[in-house]
């Protein structure tokens, strides 16, 4: 074959990623495609994957992803005539201990939700599915019968074939040597045959993918780990197909192989491996077998299964795979490059989710969308100051050692820490402040009651720190909180065109005085969120945005792709440039009089107005808006200056109830006023109809906004599904997501948050429902209501208003 000149997309590796990738550009009519592979297909990881798919993940669109491979790989020899070694399994996951069994018994509800089927099992189940299993101290476990494996070089053989029949050429031994650009936009592959001339690139290189794509200028934060997997000769008590047995209070995942077993591991001491560490022509190739880092895996195998003491092992498989800085593959088209697309660092997912990432990477380059909320994926998620070599691969091996961890709420890693602090860090870490990782930074997340030194572990129960919350949730509800909100993102908008352009690109209303803020959702064209912002008019021709602390990168690229070529537009990022200090609660006006000559009354400084303040001896903007539901005012000031306005805040306070308060506090605070977070309750597949926020767009008035068709279709139609607010009865039931909503006996959704409430005495959610045709307000007043906590279910109450202050009186103040 000739070695080709020029492609419309050039795909980059050849494991089961970029086979899926280029079978479904393909499929989607793409002709003009190269796949480049610097060895040969399959080598580096996917030739040694343990290649089972168990389809339930953390979110809807990534199950459904898993739940599409399941039925490509189904499917595709008939397609193609090529075996892809598909077994219908099933997997088993086991509990020896209570709160593993919590941990598996709420998966099993999640899957429920999402339409996955599973079955509870007792220990004699277990021991009839897996005869050769020790059940003595098994607890229980869960039975997913629909989820399965398959031979991981078969089903790329079968995904090249078929991408063949669609016209892609399929390079071997061709490594990518580097890109060329021109004003920020691919132009160009290097390698030693020459410049091949490309509109598009799709990396999918493994584990090299943080190198490759520095080669372009672009940020892949991801690291290799080694990773074991024991695989025995044949012995007696083996039968082919049965179930993927997830024992992981022993750190293990089990499967039939050949007769024998293959024991794999994510064990809790994983080893990082550097590029360094590994030979230049390394392809088919494994690391050194290492029986003294898998010993203590191999005694909890035999505990597990005796049989295995007397068996004969063929090989200790030893090799390396990517991990990323939080558990998720990075996807999507990277903010510093247009048209260099990625999906790579797959945490040991790849072949399980490579069928439906392939298919949704491939819409995103043909559409410029996934078709489907990839939010919690997107590259996007993370600054380029976190991709620091030391903290991802540090980061990285965390995450393979806890990724069998049971799923506490309010766990947190403990690598790559300390590397964002606010101004605010080592004063409230002075103060008792526990700290949390959010986007990088150091975040309070609660504060240790004076003299007191309450355990950090979490549990499913209520937590140690529960009571301390609770005190935090009464001062902002009764005297005043301060809240440190230094992380959040800070964009300056700025030009002759920004007003015209932010009407545009945003569904709210943002040609507003000079001095006013709003709301205002950022949505796709299917309607759906791509972001929420609060806006601020700060001058004629510019704006301060306001937006989560992960979105930093993702919205600034999301607006700079909007602008068209005649506007007049500046952006800045802006976040380092502030702290930001909230001061919520009903003392929030006395406190800030006290310290400022400005007034702060209802006339003077109304809801939903900003403006420069002198206060404290510094000039701050502050902002009237709350995300607790109270009196409140948010200060932005320069970072330098942010120190001194909290420590005189907090001793001006004293004597008006004054606390320090934490991120779980206001989360608790927000659920009761049924606010969303986007990302858990809003995202790219849900809309403000949906979300009950139609109120903040333009939709009722003659103004264009992206999105708007398909809103004014969908406001046509009906919605059918719906938010809403849901309490349970029991106060002593402890929720935290992702718990099924139960309607009349049928599972008719799921919260997407929840915490305590503490004002109203009980455990809170937020989440959408399917309506079946009814008004959502005469649902949630008719309907019985229950929510599913680990297989239980329990009573509860469901609104479409608040919980707390249904009429937002105390904003208002």
């Amino acid at each position: 074959m000739t070695f080709p000149s020029s492609a419309e997309i050039i795909v980059i590796g050849g494991g089961v990623v970029g086979c899926s990738t280029a079978y479904h550009l393909a499929k989607r009519g793409k002709q003009d495609v190269l796949l480049l592979e610097r060895s040969k297909l399959t080598s580096g990881t996917t030739w040694h994957s343990a290649a089972q798919v168990r389809q339930l993940r953390s979110s809807s669109s990534l199950t459904q992803l898993m739940k599409y491979s399941v039925e490509l790989y189904r499917n595709l020899e008939v397609e193609t005539g090529q075996a892809t070694g598909w077994l219908d399994c099933g997997s088993l996951s086991i509990a020896a201990n209570a709160d593993r069994m919590t941990h598996i018994r709420r998966q099993a509800s999640l899957a429920k939700a999402f339409g996955i089927e599973v079955e509870e099992v007792d220990s004699g189940e277990i021991g009839r599915l897996w005869p050769i299993v020790n059940t003595d101290d098994l607890v229980g476990g869960v039975f997913s019968p629909s989820d399965g494996r398959v031979n991981a070089s078969d089903l790329c053989a079968a995904l090249i074939k078929g991408a063949k029949a669609g016209g892609v050429r399929i390079f071997e031994d061709t490594p990518v040597t580097g890109f060329t650009t021109t004003n920020r936009r691919i132009t160009g592959v290097k390698t030693a045959e020459g410049v091949i001339q490309c509109e598009k690139v799709v990396l999918t290189g493994g584990l090299w993918s943080r190198a490759i794509a520095r080669l372009a200028g672009v940020s892949a934060p991801l690291y290799a780990c080694e990773h074991f997997a024991l695989i025995t000769k044949p012995f007696d008590g083996i039968y082919s197909g049965m179930p993927v047995l997830g024992a992981h209070d022993g750190y293990m995942y089990i499967r039939d192989e050949a007769q024998g077993l293959l024991v794999g591991t994510f064990e809790p001491n994983a080893k990082p491996v550097g590029l360094d560490q590994l030979p230049t022509d390394f392809s088919f190739d494994l690391l050194a077998e290492n029986w003294e880092q898998f010993e203590p895996i191999m005694e909890l195998a035999i505990q597990r299964i005796p049989a295995l003491a007397e068996a004969e092992v063929r090989m200790l498989l030893n090799g390396p795979e990517s991990f990323t800085l939080d558990g998720a593959f990075l996807m999507g088209e990277a903010p510093e490059l247009r048209d260099f697309y990625m999906c790579c660092g797959m945490n040991s997912m790849g072949v399980g989710s490579g069928g439906g990432a392939g298919k949704a990477l491939a819409d995103w380059v043909v559409d410029g969308d996934p078709g489907v909320d990839l939010s919690s994926v997107d590259v996007r998620r993370f600054a380029r100051v976190r991709d620091s070599l030391n903290a991802v691969r540090d980061r990285a091996a965390e995450n393979l050692s806890t990724h069998y961890a049971i799923g506490y709420p309010g766990r947190e890693l403990k690598s790559a820490r300390g590397l964002r602090l606010s101004p605010f860090h080592t004063f409230l870490a002075a103060r008792g402040a526990v700290f949390g990782d959010r986007a990088g930074w150091e975040r309070p997340s609660w504060f240790q009651p004076a003299g007191q030194s309450l355990s950090t572990e979490p549990g499913f129960g209520r937590p140690n720190w529960f009571e301390a919350v609770a005190a935090e949730h009464r001062a902002v509800r009764e005297a005043v909180g301060l809240v440190d909100q230094s992380s959040f993102s800070k964009l300056l908008v700025q030009g002759r065109d920004a007003t015209s352009f932010l009407n545009r690109a945003c569904a709210g209303r943002v040609d507003m005085e000079v001095g006013a803020l709003c709301y205002t959702p950022l949505l796709n064209e299917r309607g759906g969120y791509e972001s929420d912002l609060v806006m601020m008019r700060i001058d004629e021709d510019a704006y301060l945005i306001i937006t989560g602390s992960a979105q930093q990168v993702r919205d600034l690229d999301v607006l700079k792709r909007r602008l068209h070529y005649d506007e007049f537009v500046t952006f800045t990022d802006v976040t380092s440039a502030y702290a930001v200090v909230g001061v919520m609660g009903p003392n929030a006006r006395t406190l800030l009089e006290r310290l400022s000559p400005d007034r702060f009354s209802n006339p003077a400084f109304p809801y939903l107005t900003q403006r420069e303040i002198e206060i404290a001896g510094t000039i701050a903007r502050a902002a009237r808006i709350s995300y607790v539901g109270e009196l409140g005012w948010e200060l932005y000031v320069s970072s330098e200056a942010g120190l001194p306005l909290y420590e005189a805040l907090l001793s001006a306070g004293g004597d008006l109830g004054v606390a320090n308060v934490g991120s779980f506090a206001v989360a608790g605070l927000r659920l009761e006023k049924g606010y969303c977070s986007f990302g858990h309750d809003i995202g790219p597949d849900d809309t403000p109809l949906q979300a009950g926020l139609g109120f903040t767009t333009k939709l009722a008035d003659n103004v264009d906004f992206i999105g708007r068709e398909a809103l004014q279709c969908q406001k046509a139609d009906g919605v059918d599904r719906r938010k809403i607010v849901v309490c349970v009865d029991d106060p002593d039931v402890m929720l935290m997501g992702l718990e099924p909503i139960v309607i009349d006996g049928d599972i008719r959704g799921y919260l997407t948050s929840a915490g305590y409430g503490h004002s109203v005495g009980c455990s809170v959610g937020v989440g959408y429902v399917r309506l079946n045709g009814l008004p959502v307000k005469q649902l949630v007043e008719t309907a019985k209501f229950e929510v599913e906590v680990a297989l239980e279910r329990f009573s509860a109450r469901a609104s479409v208003r608040a919980l707390y202050d249904p009429d937002g009186a105390r904003l208002r103040s």
